[in-house]
């Protein structure tokens, strides 16, 4: 049984999220990363002069770069495969001599108002967070769809975004989940931990 400090502490983000982590955890199941590194935050918050969102930081540390349903792959920034950092350097390099009509909606990047991937799916969506502009303080969660180039924008947290995901939400926040798992895990979500290069 939870202890006073360990439910207060769920109450407390409860109260800051709507949706706690260990709510996600008793969907997914238990996690098994063991490489969670907090100066690798540390060092690519710095290196990108932003704090990322605690609910996600909270997630990738506990799964590390995981599979979610054979779907949704999630990046860590203290993994050699699927990093965050580099995954971020290769969107902003991907988007570099497109097309001015076939842009994302917000510039690639970790500045105010800009956005940046941290999942990609076997669907063809990569997921990103939108950096908030000064003086704002909410993050919001967005799609697109790399075959068609659709964005739909959720006014979400991660928690509540990877919570209507997990359970095969039609919508979140008011929009139509692009990236969704009935189809992949019909029995409930499953998680596969990510291989990486032997040291």
């Amino acid at each position: 049984m939870p202890d006073g400090d360990a439910l207060a502490a769920e109450a407390a983000e409860t109260a800051v999220t709507g949706v706690t982590f260990g709510e996600l955890r008793a969907l997914l199941g238990e996690p098994a990363f063991r490489g969670a590194d907090p100066q690798a935050w540390s060092a690519l918050e710095q290196r990108h002069g932003v704090e990322f969102p605690a609910d996600y930081k909270e997630f990738a540390d506990a799964y590390g770069a995981v599979l979610i349903n054979n779907q949704l792959t999630l990046f860590h920034p203290a993994t050699a495969w699927h990093n965050l950092g580099e995954n971020i350097r290769e969107e902003q390099e991907f988007y570099e001599d497109w097309p001015e009509d076939m842009m994302p909606p917000y510039p690639i990047g970790t500045g105010p108002g800009e956005m940046f991937p941290w999942a990609h799916s076997a669907t063809g969506e990569m997921v990103y967070f939108r950096v908030p502009r000064d003086g704002a303080r909410d993050w919001a969660v967005g799609v697109i769809e790399h075959d068609e180039f659709g964005y739909v924008e959720y006014p979400v947290t991660f928690n509540e975004w990877m919570r209507a995901y997990l359970r095969g939400a039609e919508s979140v926040g008011g929009e139509e989940m692009l990236t969704h798992s009935r189809n992949f895990a019909p029995d409930g979500p499953f998680f596969t931990m990510l291989a990486q290069p032997r040291s």
